[in-house]
């Protein structure tokens, strides 16, 4: 499988390895070149507004919400997830728009609000898997065909739609391969 990795902000190291790790190809997708290659993408985290202007500028924003569109399997983790929102609170624009959540940016506060847990998430792996919370959003509203995957204290943190997969915290930046798993699954599946 070749995974691909947006490489203008965020974990993009991290990804890398971790799909590395696991046996299967990962490619820094920097333009429009990249993007035809893949069998699936990750959104690391990051700003959402820049990482978007940047997606748009460079060509790769229509060329990625076509491939989705079209059911290339994707995953944003945390302003990955807002990239993929048709609703962000308190905006009046969504970026990509793919996928039918609503969600707060920083929700659970500033930099110094950030945190780590370790929970169970029955659907990627029967033993805790730590989860790290970076500025993160939530998700406040969900639409018609979007699948809960893991709550943490009441709010929702992970949901699945078609072929989207959406976290608001970072598996790369753990040593667990879980979650990457997980994706690549996903992936090949098609």
């Amino acid at each position: 499988m070749k995974i691909g990795v947006l490489s203008i902000q965020g974990g993009v190291s991290e990804h890398i390895h971790h799909i590395e790790a696991l046996g299967h190809e990962a490619i820094k997708v920097k333009n429009v070149y990249d993007i035809k290659c893949i069998d699936g993408l990750i959104l690391p985290g990051g700003e959402s507004t820049a990482i978007s202007k940047i997606l748009r500028d460079t060509g790769l924003e229509n060329l990625i919400k076509d491939r989705i569109n079209d059911g290339m399997p994707v995953w944003g983790t945390c302003a990955g997830m807002i990239l993929l929102a048709k609703e962000i609170e308190n905006e009046d624009k969504a970026h990509l728009a793919v996928m039918d959540i609503k969600v707060r940016r920083n929700a659970y506060g500033s930099q110094v609000d950030s945190f780590s847990k370790d929970e169970v998430i029955e659907e990627v792996s029967d033993k805790a898997i730590p989860l790290v919370f970076i500025r993160a959003p939530y998700i406040t509203g969900i639409g018609e065909g979007v699948r809960v995957v893991h709550k943490v204290d009441g709010n929702v943190v992970a949901v699945i739609q078609k072929k989207m997969l959406a976290t608001s915290f970072h598996p790369e930046l753990t040593k667990n391969l879980e979650f990457h798993k997980y994706f690549i699954n996903m992936c090949m599946k098609l």
